[in-house]
């Protein structure tokens, strides 16, 4: 992409760039707007590029952030390259051929320096602060609202992840509760919990990863809906592309991806194992509610805590979305397209990391697909 070609930066005083009030006339239009900079957005931006979309004109990305680095600036600090599942590569550039890092280092500094460094280096049209409020269809456009401004487009490539959508299922007396309640989404230092004892909801690996650090320093209690499955041997990529085919076949019958460690189960390493030795891993089954002062079992006996930890996952952050009424009645969205990318109701959306694409590795693949299916679809001329 020639350096002329980057995008010009968005300011409401910028003659070209949409004003506060949505005028329509100052709307920037683009073929194809990219909801989202993290690992699906950059690798779609990407995939333009390579076809030859070079101008700012043809495609842009609009990120909420202010500076690059997707959901992982904001991971707690004790995720290092060392803990953190895998840093995969993005599509031209290796992780260490732009981040000279020590497995030590935090992952809310080194991944987010790889992802500027990965625009810098293909000069992509990122637009960044732009938080997207609502995407709707105007004479045959989509209309692209933002809390700074408004864009047009003629496709979309939506790729928000789930980051800023944690959930927390509903369970009686949880307002009575008088200690406190926070979400993985929210965590950041196992010492905020010295003294106090903290109910840890959740069999995923971030709630496991949690579970070792605070119980260094605090008592702890882990619940769990259902019993998690270990794994004494390796994850490889044939049980990654078995996770994957369960999840894509559920996307394309319009159901909600379900989670991908309940089809590979838990790989057992060195702290998980330490974790055991310690008596830590003892895993009780959900509560039936909250007390004022603790949970309540479902022989009705309770117990004291002071804090309730909810590492029960995220879901797809795609409220924006709902004027385009995507969505079946049970929640789900039937995906089609080579890599179930393509929104079956309109194929002028795709959604990069929903469903199959949610991991580093897929969203990858998934970003190819997208772009060369969009752009195929649009019938958009290569430069």
């Amino acid at each position: 992409m020639p350096s002329d070609q980057a995008a010009p930066p968005i300011s409401v005083n910028d003659a070209d760039a949409p004003s506060g009030q949505h005028d329509a006339r100052a709307l920037l239009k683009a073929d194809i707007v990219v909801i989202g900079a993290g690992q699906a957005g950059l690798s779609s931006a990407y995939h333009l590029q390579q076809l030859g979309l070079t101008s700012w004109k043809n495609y842009l990305v609009l990120d909420k952030s202010p500076g690059a680095g997707g959901a992982w600036q904001y991971r707690w600090p004790s995720l290092t390259l060392t803990t953190v599942n895998r840093v995969h590569d993005l599509p031209g550039l290796r992780f260490t051929e732009a981040v000279d890092a020590g497995d030590e280092v935090k992952a809310s500094v080194a991944v987010p320096q790889y992802y500027a460094a990965y625009e810098r280096k293909f000069q992509l049209p990122v637009y960044r602060p732009q938080t997207v409020k609502v995407v709707c269809e105007r004479n045959g456009r989509f209309r692209i609202e933002t809390e700074e401004g408004g864009f047009s487009a003629r496709g979309i490539i939506n790729a928000t992840g789930t980051w800023e959508t944690p959930y927390i299922p509903a369970y009686p007396g949880a307002e009575s509760f008088e200690g406190r309640q926070l979400h993985t989404h929210d965590y950041k230092t196992a010492d905020a919990f010295t003294g106090k004892h903290v109910v840890v909801v959740g069999g995923g690996i971030s709630a496991l990863q949690l579970l070792d650090e605070i119980s260094q320093v605090t008592s702890t209690t882990w619940v769990t809906r259902q019993e998690p499955q270990f794994r004494d041997t390796p994850f490889t990529p044939e049980d990654g592309r078995a996770a994957v085919a369960i999840v894509e076949d559920r996307v394309r019958r319009g159901l909600v991806p379900g989670s991908v460690v309940s089809v590979t189960g838990i790989p057992w390493t060195p702290a998980l194992r330490a974790a055991q030795a310690r008596g830590v891993l003892k895993r009780l089954p959900m509560f039936a509610g909250i007390t004022r002062n603790g949970i309540r079992w479902s022989d009705g006996r309770e117990q004291r805590a002071d804090v309730i930890l909810w590492c029960t996952g995220f879901r797809s952050s795609l409220d924006h979305l709902a004027p385009l009424q995507i969505r079946e009645e049970n929640g789900g969205i039937v995906m089609s397209g080579r890599l179930a990318t393509q929104v079956a109701k309109d194929p002028r959306i795709h959604l990069v990391g929903y469903g199959p694409s949610a991991s580093t590795i897929g969203a990858n693949r998934a970003g190819g697909a997208a772009a060369r299916e969009l752009t195929d679809y649009l019938g958009l001329q290569k430069e």
